[in-house]
């Protein structure tokens, strides 16, 4: 019989995420096709493709809003068929939307709390009822929600109404509130969207602090190739629904399947664009 040492020693070398051979059809339409990779404990990982690729489809099962006909998702041990939504939070599955999903009327403050309830002890009737431990608990989130509102410089405005700020600061408080849930694997759909050059340069180090200062898994859909390939271990392509290439972003960007999905071209194609920091959003949605 295994200790629990060793049995904690084998889950840390297991990985975070398998998808394996997860099918997705809308009335006929395959949109995902028999895709399977793998998401090691502490990677950051970038999921790219051209126009109907299935990136945003992968997310909504990977959060339980779309069910698959064929294949499985384990996350951290648990196997995803099933489940409901409101658990993956639970579980340790945050994530953050392309178009914001935020309380526009409450504050900054606010909002970031709204992400650390997921992990509240108390119910509705005891915080109704002031039963003993809530002020506890309502302290503990307050602090939490304090702690990400500095980490992500966004003291200045964290009374502020969500609503009032410029997009930039609003995609920052999506991300505090999605890091309040205390997640093991972080969701990042698009989160370079509407930013300027300089905001890029600087999501950039922050996806890599958030991973290294949180010690999480960070999975992004991103069309900025210069942002993915310069902070992301490995790759994942898809195209048409298919997984096109799974490696690491040197190997990915050369791939000839992914090269000809994004420009139809050959390789200089790619290295010229890439070294521009061009994006590829021409030819890139969901």
């Amino acid at each position: 019989m295994l200790d629990s040492t060793s049995t904690s020693a084998n889950r840390a070398n297991e990985p975070l995420l398998t998808v394996s051979g997860v099918t997705v059809k809308f009335r006929g339409i395959v949109a995902l096709d028999q895709v399977s990779f793998d998401i090691q404990r502490g990677q950051i990982a970038g999921l790219i493709g051209p126009n109907g690729a299935g990136k945003t489809t992968l997310f909504n099962c990977l959060s339980r809003i779309y069910p698959y006909s064929e294949g499985s998702i384990v996350f951290d041990g648990h196997r995803l068929e099933g489940m409901p939504r409101h658990k993956t939070a639970e579980i340790g599955i945050g994530r953050t939307f392309q178009n914001l999903a935020l309380y526009k009327t409450m504050t900054v403050r606010d909002n970031i709390r709204v992400g650390c309830h997921c992990r509240a002890n108390k119910g509705f009737l005891a915080h109704a009822l002031q039963l003993p431990g809530v002020s506890e608990e309502e302290r503990e989130i307050s602090d939490r929600a304090a702690a990400l509102i500095d980490f992500l410089d966004l003291g200045a405005l964290a009374d502020r109404r969500v609503s009032d700020l410029p997009f930039g600061s609003q995609k920052r408080v999506e991300l505090g509130r999605a890091l309040a849930s205390q997640p093991k694997l972080l969701l990042l759909d698009e989160p370079a969207a509407g930013l300027n050059h300089e905001e890029l340069d600087a999501l950039g180090q922050l996806i890599r602090r958030v991973r290294d200062d949180f010690k999480i898994t960070v999975l992004l859909v991103e069309h900025h190739m210069s942002l993915v390939m310069g902070v992301s271990d490995k790759v994942v392509a898809l195209n048409f629904g298919r997984k096109i290439a799974d490696d690491i972003p040197q190997k990915v960007r050369q791939h000839p399947d992914v090269i000809q999905a994004y420009l139809g071209g050959d390789d200089d194609d790619v290295k010229q664009a890439d070294g521009r920091s061009q994006t590829l959003s021409a030819t890139a949605v969901h």
